[in-house]
């Protein structure tokens, strides 16, 4: 059965733009978090810069549960959301110089590249044309950068490393729980 915890991130990010509006505690921001405002970290992913970048958001988060809803369980959804949340701000913190990022982007590039490997080893073919794609896509990001059309639209700089940070919490997130797995399977 699948889980509705997506849910949750959906209410969050709407509730975020509709009730939050201007409000910039929410984003991450350097300084901020250099001044130990850590929340940050977690709800910036909530906030997007405009209109159409949280729908877009909001669409990645409905096609990745159409895609790999079968795999999510809420305990397990909550913990790879917040995996990928914490690689992706830690990862802009310590190894990027954005001063700023908001939205959904990097931990969305986390749970679709999870979703990727839980497709191969459900032994299902398509896990690595889709796995394929998005390593493609994130090594073309860090080469030639993003879409100029998306960051018009978002009316803001695409953060391609976030989607990079994000994708190696996906991954982490992947292999701690498969090494889990197996120790629990092992006692």
């Amino acid at each position: 059965m699948q889980h509705k915890s997506p849910l949750l991130v959906l209410a969050l990010a709407f509730g975020a733009y509709f009730g939050a509006a201007g409000v910039h505690w929410f984003e991450f921001n350097r300084d901020a978090l250099n001044d130990f405002q850590l929340w940050r970290l977690l709800t910036s992913h909530f906030y997007h810069t405009n209109l159409t970048h949280l729908l877009l958001n909001c669409f990645a988060v409905i096609l990745l549960w159409t895609m790999h809803g079968h795999f999510y369980r809420a305990k397990t959804f909550i913990l790879l959301f917040l995996t990928c949340a914490l690689c992706t701000g830690v990862g802009l913190l310590l190894f990027s110089s954005l001063n700023y990022y908001v939205g959904l982007s990097g931990v969305l590039h986390g749970i679709f590249l999870w979703g990727t490997l839980k497709d191969i080893y459900a032994h299902e073919k398509t896990g690595y044309l889709l796995l394929i794609g998005v390593v493609i896509k994130l090594i073309h990001e860090q080469v030639y950068g993003a879409s100029e059309s998306i960051a018009q639209m978002i009316e803001a700089n695409v953060a391609v490393d976030a989607h990079l940070y994000g994708a190696i919490g996906g991954l982490s997130f992947f292999i701690i729980q498969k090494f889990y797995n197996t120790v629990q399977t092992e006692n």
